[in-house]
């Protein structure tokens, strides 16, 4: 198999998994409120926005990493697809 194609094939995994995990991120923030005012009898809100927040927060180590190894196959992609061009000539 050649390289580039095997180079893409991994790239659109890695994106459509970044992509995926974007998606779900989106849809955890949407819950998320920035100030809650809370009684004692509502406590639970308070549980359910903390357990909210370590979703996010093991969400986002996943989505920076995905983010740089896509930007980074996406840039060797280029240099190889230079790289063959100027051999050619």
């Amino acid at each position: 198999m050649e390289a580039m194609t095997v180079l893409l094939t991994l790239w659109a995994v890695l994106t459509i998994a970044l992509a995926i995990l974007l998606i779900y991120r989106s849809a955890l923030s949407m819950h998320e409120d920035n100030q809650i005012f809370l009684d004692s009898a509502e406590s639970h809100l308070e549980e359910e926005q903390q357990q909210l927040m370590a979703k996010m927060n093991r969400v986002r180590p996943l989505v920076n990493i995905l983010g740089t190894c896509s930007g980074l196959l996406i840039l060797v992609m280029a240099g190889l697809w230079l790289w063959h061009g100027w051999s050619r000539m």
